[in-house]
Parts: C-alpha cells; sequence; structure tokens
C-alpha cells in the first residue's frame, strides 16, 4: 500500500487538521479534496480555452482589408530614419 508523505510542513499541518474534522486519513481528506477540485475545472483544457478566445476576439476585431497597393519603402525608410 502506497503512503501519502507530504514535504511542506504547512501542507501536512492543513491536511491533518482537515482528516481530523472529518475523521478520516490524511490521504482521504486529500482525495476529498483533489476529487472537488477536479469537478469544479473546466472540461476543456487551458490551451483550448486560450485558443477559443483568441479565435472570438479575431471574430471582433478583423484586420482591415489589404490595400492591394505595394508596400512603400521610401514612407517606412522614412519613419526608421533610414536612408536608401
Amino acid at each position: 500500500m502506497a503512503s501519502l508523505y507530504i514535504k511542506d510542513s504547512e501542507t501536512a499541518a492543513l491536511a491533518d487538521r482537515v482528516s481530523r474534522r472529518l475523521g478520516t486519513s490524511k490521504t482521504d481528506a486529500v482525495r476529498r479534496a483533489l476529487v472537488a477540485l477536479e469537478r469544479s475545472l473546466p472540461e476543456r483544457s487551458s490551451v483550448a480555452i486560450l485558443i477559443a478566445d483568441l479565435d472570438a476576439w479575431r471574430r471582433d476585431h478583423p484586420l482591415p482589408p489589404e490595400t492591394g497597393g505595394p508596400a512603400d519603402k521610401a514612407f517606412y525608410d522614412r519613419l526608421w530614419d533610414e536612408a536608401d
């Protein structure tokens, strides 16, 4: 049987206090806490949520249409104080 070893003393003390209040082992207290946390998490991964949020932002903030004209190199050179 595997045992639960918590290296952090504050976390171990918290697990001990909770397990005493529940009348269970530390392992059961930690299991209950993790099950409750897992239930509160969204079904999708954080990467999937980020991609969906970025997609929605891009839909709401589209790029302007292309002009079709050539880039004006002289204009951009003047912006950056560069000579030809």
